[in-house]
C-alpha cells in the first residue's frame, strides 16, 4: 500500500521550459514528477530524487550541488477516487510537499513506459496550465514566481 506522503518535483531548464509528463493510465493527464515516499520515514528530498530518476531517467546525483531544492512548501488534498485501491483502507487524503529541479538544457528524458507515455518541454505558464491538478499548476507558478 502506498503511503499518503507524496512528492511533487518541478523540473526546469534556465530558459524557464518545464517538464511535463502524460500519464501512462490516464490520458491526457499532464503533470509534474511525482510520488510516493517508499516509507514512513524516508527523507523527503532523497524521495524526490529517486521518483525523477525512476520516471524521468535523470539522475540528481549528477547534477550540480543545489539543482534540487525544497520549496518548502506542502498541501494536503483528496486522493482522486480512481487511485485509492493503492492505498489502506480508509485513507482518502495527502500531503504533497514540493521541490524543483534545475536541469542543463540538453538534459536527455527517459520515460518508465508503465508511468508514463510522453513528455514535453513548455514555458512555464503553459505547463501550468496544461497541468489536470491545479496544485501542480500552482507549484509551477509558484517557483517562477520566486524566479
Amino acid at each position: 500500500m502506498k503511503i499518503p506522503i507524496s512528492v511533487l518535483v518541478v523540473i526546469y531548464k534556465s530558459n524557464g521550459e518545464v517538464l511535463l509528463i502524460e500519464r501512462a493510465d490516464k490520458a491526457n493527464f499532464w503533470q509534474s514528477v511525482t510520488g510516493s515516499v517508499d516509507a514512513i520515514d524516508e527523507d523527503l528530498k532523497v524521495a524526490a530524487a529517486r521518483e525523477v530518476f525512476e520516471e524521468t531517467g535523470i539522475d540528481v546525483a549528477a547534477l550540480p550541488m543545489g539543482s534540487l531544492q525544497d520549496m518548502h512548501h506542502q498541501i494536503e488534498y483528496e486522493i482522486y477516487p480512481q487511485w485509492r485501491h493503492r492505498y489502506a483502507p480508509g485513507v482518502t487524503r495527502n500531503v504533497e510537499h514540493w521541490f524543483s529541479l534545475l536541469v542543463p538544457d540538453a538534459t536527455q528524458v527517459q520515460l518508465a513506459p508503465r508511468e508514463h507515455v510522453a513528455y514535453e518541454w513548455l514555458p512555464f505558464a503553459d505547463a501550468a496550465s496544461k497541468c489536470f491538478s491545479p496544485s501542480n499548476g500552482a507549484a509551477i507558478l509558484q517557483l517562477f514566481s520566486a524566479a
